[in-house]
């Protein structure tokens, strides 16, 4: 896992750690030391602790005007026993929001086992986006995972699922990965109930 990255192509377009209005922002890598793990695995140091001991981020791109984030995750999300929903609304998702981030796309293709718990985190977090007409969209999560996460209800409060797992956003630009999702949510909207 330790060779895992990142998405680094957009570096020249967004970093967190130079945003000022980051959650990330100020944080300094070591690109020689490795410190942070997945159980017993260690992964690449440009993942970012946001107070998980088993989900990690990284914030690829923000961009204000017009009021989208792309997030990667990695590792295991588990609201069973470490209620990493609850991390990731308060340490990420949050301070976003207070800079009137709307729309959210999680990159999940890396996230390997999901265990729930119950989805009052995602409704809070759908009601909020909603109430000014964004979403919130788990991209290319692998099938065991989509299943756990649709088995408690989560596709009733984010865009999961067969229409948001042939993403190919990786050498996209990101307005054009934010659009591609438009287009699906918009496709699917009456299916979700929002």
């Amino acid at each position: 896992m330790h060779t895992i990255e990142p998405y680094y192509k957009w570096r020249d377009l967004y970093a967190a750690e130079h945003d000022e209005r980051s959650p990330f922002y100020g944080r300094e890598y070591n690109e020689f030391s490795f410190t942070q793990k997945v159980y017993n695995y260690f992964i690449h140091p440009q993942w970012d602790d946001f107070g998980s001991s088993t989900l990690y981020a990284k914030i690829l791109f923000v961009d204000y005007s017009s009021q989208f984030a792309i997030i990667e995750c990695i590792g295991e999300w588990n609201d069973c026993l470490h209620n990493d929903i609850m991390f990731m609304m308060r340490n990420i998702v949050e301070p976003l929001m207070e800079c009137d981030i709307k729309y959210f796309a999680l990159a999940c293709e890396n996230v390997l086992n999901f265990h729930a718990s119950d989805d009052c985190y995602y409704e809070e977090w759908r009601e909020e986006v909603a109430h000014y007409g964004g979403w919130i969209s788990f991209v290319n999560t692998l099938k065991h995972v989509q299943e756990e996460m649709q088995h408690v209800g989560l596709q009733f409060h984010i865009n999961v699922g067969p229409d948001f797992n042939d993403v190919h956003w990786r050498g996209r630009k990101p307005q054009h990965l934010f659009e591609e999702l438009e287009r699906r949510i918009n496709s699917s909207i009456p299916q979700l109930g929002y």
